[in-house]
């Protein structure tokens, strides 16, 4: 599925949007320019990364300063140690699109639980 973002003159280099879907997904525009989507929420804690630190083609977590990389979504730094989906992204007439992912998400246990049903 195709999901439009935004305009890509309306998300400046070094900047994040966070799209409203299921589990959230977030579109990074690089300082070089790149475009990247990941979701969202931190795999460590229930945190949004588009909240937080880019620098290069890696972004910080703001709760505990978990890292990941853009392309791969891999953890490049702890507490985390799932990493993060990441999904296509396609800029056509100036618009940001992201393709979504189908793999099943990583989720932080406390969101996971409450899903489950369980105790959050």
């Amino acid at each position: 599925m195709m999901i439009p973002a935004c305009r890509l003159v309306d998300l400046p280099r070094g900047e994040a949007h966070r799209l409203d879907v299921h589990p959230p997904v977030s579109v990074f525009h690089t300082d070089d320019g790149e475009l990247f989507a990941i979701d969202d929420t931190c795999t460590h804690q229930d945190a949004s990364l588009a909240d937080g630190w880019l620098e290069g083609r890696e972004v910080e977590c703001p709760l505990h300063a978990s890292k990941f990389d853009l392309k791969t979504g891999a953890v490049d730094a702890p507490p985390a140690k799932l990493p993060v989906r990441t999904h296509e992204v396609l800029v056509e007439d100036g618009m940001i699109y992201v393709r979504l992912s189908t793999d099943a998400p990583n989720l932080p246990p406390c969101i996971a639980a409450r899903l489950a049903g369980g105790p959050a």
